[in-house]
């Protein structure tokens, strides 16, 4: 197919990079070289008269992404057939006819367009073979035959397992394309590939083929463009290039010393080269990385694939400046949601909020476009995230990007104050948590039977009981007063006493947390198990073989002592089986679901504890909250005004112990409310199945609640829309979100402002005091955690299904998180140095070096 029949809707025929090599000779004023594709039905047709390869891709189905031995072995051996295959004679014809047309005796490049490359969700850069400067009908065919081959080599095998790509499913094209000999060739990028700005271009120039950037052999020119001028320009000691070489193929060659450092384009050619990218960027609606080459003054696009990298911007239908902020980091949950997920979550949060990849973002430049709110937010995310705060003020100080607006009456976000703090009084949190109790079961029974248009009527009603219950006024009184006596005694026992974070140890094994409750009450189970030989041993076989679901818990009755572990195991499900890792989602597989994901946990709590750790380690943080308290107060006393200052001080630690356990409760309220929903709403799915409306049930997790609504009530589903939600998932899911991004693309990074780390310490938000040494345990699936007593915890992120690790180990590091968020304060509870907020802990920290975390001071040191 020329390139002139080509465009977007063949991907299929001519693979990612020829659909779009057809579509760039499409636009306007934009100047491909002429070429065209052998399509993906000849790559079938030869690998299907190979009849070996069958089997070779069935044991590569099979291959473990890591095993790279054997991914090397199986895909040399399919890549050796595949370049040994005869072209058929029609094809030969074919190609012999289109390089007649085009010139048989020029120089072609001859490129690789496999069906799952240069897509909007998967780059697949460089993963297939190109091969340039090729002369003649012979040279032509060889080289498609590698391009067939290079399918299947060893980094694009990989590639496609890590990225859960079927290699049955990927086919082959190639590219032959008329050569440009440049004077000088390069990339450019339509958004800033670091800071993800969409405003800013970045354009990388060197002397001679773009193969030499590429490659990595020499570092080019760089020059970025905003609004139509060049920003910046870094000319790089240009000492190599690559040319054509007169025999076919290309060689590498020396720079002319007079050349080395001169600039690969002048300023006119940069911008002109930005305002062509601009014009491919539009036609294809998102950024792009684009291959460029300048011949005399020519300038030539010879490919150009979307930015995969960039984080999404949530869609906005103004022109306004916004500045997003990640509600991911502030919930411990920075994972991809699915739509469901999505629109549940929004329908319970008070707060308008925009999505963009998957995740949540709030809007704050109104906030702090107006100097109250912008003092008052930037002091409240600060107390739960320092890189955010700094971000924020980072973004004013520029006084580039932000309206500044007078405070006044019309359209200033009202002063939120706290509510006015109430003394200790057990009896209002066990009030609260009856009140919570006596909802969630109103709820229980009245959902039942309730199935069609009825039952999301009714889930969509009840939600308002879910915001009444979660956002009490009352509740919010008592987490406040718990809150602000813990900033009080940090406060004034540092003043007066120079004792620091002395909250951390005072909140120790205070009353009422339902999440450090989870983590002590699964040691319980584990000593109901213990004494049962015959059952440790089949539940180590459950997680060696990987079993999922429930269906071990009935395996377990017809062992000696099952009926007990079954039992052990079915009573903590009652209580805690909602909870799962990113909980919010109500998407996600509670352990409820997946019981399975708690064996490896309990099986560690057998080996690292002696029956009756629960209960002792409860008591032992209660007796030594009450000795930090009696030894406070005793210090206290011996200054002046001393009497006056230990009873304030005793005032505010029955306040915190009274009140800060219940701060957990509201979302695990929440949870088990969401929990009944996904319940009922999964019976409905069941039912659509049955009835052909869908295909699975888990179809459902990709429509919003309102379109689950809709096609409850017509039996009638998108199926394309299901697909495409599907696929975007997936493409969300290897992005990292930023804390806070502008809407630009900007992504604003903060820092801490310490200077009590030592050099190479990874700094961080001190969240619980001590400080402790140990083993890192680099975790981030908990269901696949091996930890032993004395380990550190470094991971991601934790929310309160993560509580049952932290008994095991001495100390936790996470990339997320902040002073109140779930990890610090059951970190807190449980007497746990931690540090959290440390950007790229789980990159930076290999798994089984020693660290050691300062907790007070707030970094992590690697040891070896």
């Amino acid at each position: 197919m020329g390139f002139e029949h080509i465009d977007a809707t063949n991907i299929a025929e001519v693979g990612g990079k020829g659909a779009h090599l057809g579509e760039l000779s499409r636009i306007e004023g934009v100047r491909v070289p002429d070429g065209f594709c052998v399509t993906t039905d000849a790559f079938e047709r030869v690998v299907a008269e190979a009849s070996s390869i069958d089997a070779q891709l069935d044991l590569l189905a099979r291959v473990n992404p890591d095993d790279r031995e054997a991914i090397r072995t199986l895909s040399a051996d399919i890549r050796r057939v595949v370049e040994g295959v005869a072209v058929p004679d029609d094809l030969v014809a074919a190609i012999s006819e289109a390089l007649a047309r085009l010139g048989e005796q020029s120089a072609y490049a001859v490129r690789s367009s496999a069906t799952a490359e240069d897509l909007p969700t998967a780059s697949f850069a460089g993963q297939q073979d190109s091969y340039l400067n090729v002369v003649g009908l012979e040279a032509v065919l060889r080289h498609v035959r590698r391009c067939w081959a290079s399918l299947f080599t060893e980094r694009a095998v990989t590639y496609r397992c890590r990225n859960g790509f079927d290699h049955r499913k990927v086919r082959m094209a190639v590219v032959v394309q008329r050569m440009v000999f440049p004077d000088a060739a390069g990339i450019l990028f339509t958004a800033d590939p670091v800071t993800s700005n969409r405003k800013v271009a970045t354009v990388e120039a060197g002397w001679g083929l773009g193969e030499a950037l590429v490659s990595g052999l020499v570092a080019g020119d760089v020059y970025t463009v905003r609004e139509d001028q060049v920003v910046t320009t870094e000319v790089a000691t240009k000492t190599r290039f690559v040319q054509a070489s007169p025999g076919g193929g290309t060689r590498e060659a020396p720079t002319d010393p007079r050349r080395q450092t001169q600039p690969a384009l002048t300023e006119a050619q940069v911008v002109r080269l930005v305002r062509l990218g601009r014009r491919v960027e539009e036609h294809f609606g998102r950024p792009q990385d684009i291959e460029w080459c300048l011949a005399g003054d020519d300038l030539h696009i010879v490919q150009s694939r979307p930015i995969t990298t960039l984080f999404p911007l949530p869609p906005a239908d103004d022109r306004e400046n916004h500045l997003y902020v990640s509600v991911g980091h502030q919930q411990m949950m920075t994972d991809a949601m699915k739509p469901l997920g999505l629109s549940l979550w929004q329908l319970t949060t008070p707060r308008s909020m925009h999505e963009a990849g998957g995740r949540l973002f709030v809007d704050v430049a109104p906030l702090l476009a107006r100097p109250a709110g912008r003092t008052s937010l930037i002091e409240a995310l600060g107390r739960s995230d320092p890189l955010i705060r700094d971000a924020l003020q980072s973004v004013v100080d520029r006084g580039d990007f932000l309206r500044s607006l007078p405070d006044d009456d019309s359209g200033a976000a009202p002063a939120v104050e706290s509510p006015a703090p109430i003394e200790a009084d057990p009896a209002i949190v066990t009030q609260l948590i009856r009140n919570n109790q006596e909802s969630v079961a109103t709820l229980q029974g009245k959902i039942q039977g309730l199935s069609g248009p009825a039952l999301l009527d009714f889930i969509l009603a009840d939600l308002a009981e879910l915001k009444r219950v979660l956002f009490d006024p009352r509740s919010h009184q008592v987490i406040m007063t718990g809150f602000e006596a813990a900033w009080w005694l940090n406060d004034r026992l540092e003043a007066w006493l120079g004792e620091k974070n002395a909250a951390d140890t005072l909140t120790q094994s205070v009353p009422h947390n339902v999440t450090s409750e989870m983590g002590l009450a699964l040691l319980d189970v584990a000593d109901t198990i213990r004494p049962h030989a015959d059952v440790v041993t089949f539940l180590h076989r459950v997680v060696d073989e990987g079993r999922e679901g429930d269906g071990f818990l009935h395996e377990l009755r017809r062992l000696a002592g099952g009926q007990e572990a079954h039992d052990a195991i079915r009573d903590y499900l009652d209580e805690y089986g909602m909870r799962c890792a990113g909980e919010i989602d109500i998407t996600r597989t509670r352990w409820s679901e997946n019981p399975a994901m708690l064996v490896r946990t309990i099986l560690g709590n057998i080996k690292n504890f002696e029956p009756g750790a629960g209960k002792r380690r409860f008591e032992q943080g209660r007796q030594e909250a009450q000795r930090k308290e009696q030894e406070l107060l005793t210090r206290l006393r011996a200054l002046p005004h001393g009497e006056q200052k230990a009873e304030e001080t005793k005032r505010m630690i029955d306040r915190v112990r009274t009140f800060a356990g219940y701060r957990e409760y509201p979302k695990y309220g929440m949870i088990r409310r969401y929990f009944v929903y996904k319940q009922a709403l999964l019976q409905e799915a069941d039912r659509l199945v049955a009835s052909g409306v869908l295909r699975e049930k888990e179809d459902i997790f990709f429509l919003r609640f309102q379109e689950l609504q809709e096609v409850v009530r017509t039996n009638e589903v998108d199926a394309e829309l299901v697909l495409e939600r599907r696929a975007a998932f997936r493409s969300y899911e290897p992005l990292t979100p930023p804390r806070v991004f502008t809407s630009d693309g900007e992504v604003i990074t903060g820092r801490y402002r310490s200077e009590d780390a030592p050099p190479g310490a990874l700094a961080g938000l001190p969240v619980s005091a001590g400080t402790v040494e140990g083993r890192a345990r680099v975790v981030m699936d908990m269901a696949r955690a091996d930890l032993e007593e004395g380990d550190i915890l470094v991971t991601a992120y934790t929310d309160p299904s993560w509580t049952p690790l932290f008994v095991t180990v001495a100390g936790l590091v996470t990339e997320v998180g902040g002073l109140m968020t779930h990890g610090a304060v059951i970190a807190r509870e449980y007497g746990l140095p931690a540090v959290v907020g440390v950007e790229q802990a789980t990159r930076l920290i290999r798994d089984g070096q020693r660290i050691r975390v300062h907790g007070t001071a707030g970094y992590v040191e690697i040891l070896d």
